[in-house]
């Protein structure tokens, strides 16, 4: 059977939003206030439970999809609860495989879980953001997260971030706004994928796109 062909991400943006450091510094000076979801307290009241029963080391897996990247993040690290998080239900269905015990997939919105998980105090000591949707199109840049209010809250729940897209310019802009913020972050392409962590990344890289990683230390 032939694998799909994915196409390349097609914008009308080729440079990094030249309002990109209004934006950051609007959302840094008015607080976030939208009213948490009961459904997503629930789901992280169930993520808690789950992290209290472990009492040790966390990994975040947030937009986790399928559940992939939770199962082989959880096997490549068997001593931490790997905590993978995604707001669509039929994502999470097809979770395919089976969990290990040291892995849980939550269904929730981000944008209420991470700031419940930072009043919460949260230190995970990874935390994974593989093929975010890139929202590519110039005026939808609120949408990428560090674009969007609650950005403030994914840095201040600190760890090794790890995010991962096929559009450089994605984490070309991730990478400002956390200079920005004073952190530092590295961009590099990854080479050849051994074992891909999410379905995204084996197809992207079966279509042969470039594959880029930015890497920060939020402590």
């Amino acid at each position: 059977m032939t694998a799909s062909i994915s196409s390349q991400v097609i914008s009308n943006q080729t440079q990094p939003y030249e309002k990109l450091a209004d934006v950051l510094q609007r959302h840094q000076a008015i607080p976030f206030q939208k009213p948490i979801a009961d459904f997503n307290q629930q789901a992280f009241e169930l993520a808690q439970t789950q992290l209290n029963a472990h009492g040790g080391p966390f990994i975040l897996d947030s937009c986790c999809g399928v559940g992939q990247s939770t199962r082989l993040l959880a096997e490549r690290f068997p001593n931490h609860l790997v905590i993978g998080v995604d707001r669509s239900a039929d994502r999470l269905a097809r979770n395919l495989g089976g969990l290990p015990a040291n892995a849980c997939l939550i269904r929730a919105d981000l944008v209420d879980f991470w700031r419940l998980a930072v009043a919460a105090g949260w230190r995970p000591e990874q935390h994974f953001l593989l093929y975010p949707n890139p929202s590519p199109k110039k005026k939808d840049f609120k949408r990428r997260w560090h674009g969007h209010p609650v950005f403030n809250y994914l840095v201040a729940l600190g760890g090794r971030l790890e995010c991962r897209t096929n559009w450089q310019l994605y984490v070309v802009e991730m990478q400002q706004a956390l200079q920005l913020m004073g952190v530092a972050a590295s961009l590099q392409q990854l080479a050849e994928i051994e074992q891909p962590l999410t379905p995204f990344e084996r197809k992207y890289a079966k279509s042969g796109h470039d594959l880029w990683q930015l890497t920060a230390q939020l402590n």
